[in-house]
């Protein structure tokens, strides 16, 4: 899926608590590459507490020290992220940001909470920066471009190639 010069940049991401943002289209891999990551935390810092949202249940999480939550009819997955910051989480992961709840995240990760990981649809990783400052245009009138900067440490853009999987950019 990637270049072992690839794979090292996001072990020293992960190992530095950089917070990810992992983008690209549909069927491109960003659930598959957010799980190996995932399970790179997992293996590298065991007795961080991790906190993993969902809409739909696709991440992986093998860590004793992790709570899964997951949005419903009622409880939305910025209501998730609020609650979030009572558990006291080391790492927020949040299985896909869709709309405004990614201002939220972003708020999150700047209070003391580094090394998330998320994924976005987006074709490229200017075009994942743009979306997240769209979706959290639905959540606050003014621009948000000195928080998205704040927050997000790496943009990790990956692209489908044929029918086969995914490839690393």
């Amino acid at each position: 899926m990637m270049t072992e010069a690839q794979a090292s940049i996001l072990r020293s991401a992960i190992d530095s608590r950089m917070n990810i943002v992992i983008s690209g289209g549909t069927g491109s891999g960003k659930t598959m590459l957010a799980n190996a990551m995932i399970a790179e935390v997992v293996a590298t810092a065991p007795d961080d507490h991790m906190v993993v949202l969902e809409d739909t249940v696709k991440m992986q999480c093998a860590a004793e020290n992790a709570i899964s939550l997951h949005t419903s009819d009622t409880i939305d997955m910025a209501r998730l992220l609020r609650s979030t910051m009572r558990l006291r989480p080391d790492r927020i992961i949040v299985g896909e940001v869709r709309d405004g709840a990614a201002l939220t995240l972003l708020k999150a990760w700047n209070t003391g909470h580094p090394g998330g990981i998320t994924t976005i649809h987006s074709n490229t990783a200017m075009s994942a920066l743009r979306r997240l400052e769209q979706l959290t245009a639905e959540a606050s009138q003014q621009p948000m471009q000195e928080v998205i900067g704040e927050a997000i440490d790496l943009v990790v853009s990956i692209e489908r190639q044929g029918r086969a999987g995914a490839s690393g950019k």
